[in-house]
């Protein structure tokens, strides 16, 4: 009995889960032209993120910008994926991702390097929690096909400890060696 009193309604859980960043990429106004004159829309993009290793993107579409973007915001929180970062400031190797034209290519960077992106893929690592990566976009330059290959590229990534679990493995074996073996020698000749 004491179970269903601590049980809370969904819409409650959802309000104590961890709060979100989001940024806001891309506004589009379309017009639709009606006997009367012409009437407006929005598309809204969307990327939203907890800058723990968390991030999704939606799109939204109405009348007034407000609901739009409220509409984007929401589909992006349903769509997060998780990604593991190295030391939770970079990624773990380098990746390629496709979609449509849009192809990005993502590196790992040394601490201190920073986020270089353009545009869209900069929201995307900033969500993220991703503070050092390489990264240059190919190809299609529309913002929804770039976070759509960001996205991909970042399904794509893999830490070692899944590697190693994966392949029955330990970690330090899917790890390279260090080559610190060869300068002690060296001292002690």
């Amino acid at each position: 009995m004491a179970e269903r009193e601590n049980r809370r309604p969904r819409r409650e859980r959802e309000e104590a889960a961890p709060e979100f960043a989001d940024r806001l990429v891309a506004i589009n106004r379309v017009s639709k032209t009606v006997k009367g004159g012409k009437r407006f829309g929005f598309a809204a993009l969307v990327v939203v993120g907890d800058q723990k290793g968390r991030v999704g993107f939606g799109k939204g579409k109405a009348k007034e910008v407000p609901e739009a973007i409220r509409k984007a915001t929401e589909q992006a929180k349903r769509q997060m994926i998780r990604v593991a970062l190295r030391e939770g400031r970079t990624l773990h190797h380098d990746m390629e991702g496709r979609h449509g034209a849009g192809r990005v290519v993502m590196r790992s960077a040394p601490e201190g390097t920073g986020i270089i992106a353009g545009g869209p893929m900069r929201a995307v690592f900033e969500m993220l929690g991703v503070k050092d990566v390489v990264s240059k976009s190919l190809g299609s330059q529309n913002p929804y096909n770039m976070i759509r290959a960001t996205i991909d590229g970042l399904k794509k990534e893999q830490s070692p400890r899944s590697v190693a679990q994966r392949r029955g493995k330990k970690v330090a074996d899917i790890l390279p060696k260090r080559d610190d073996a060869p300068a002690e020698v060296a001292e002690e000749a």
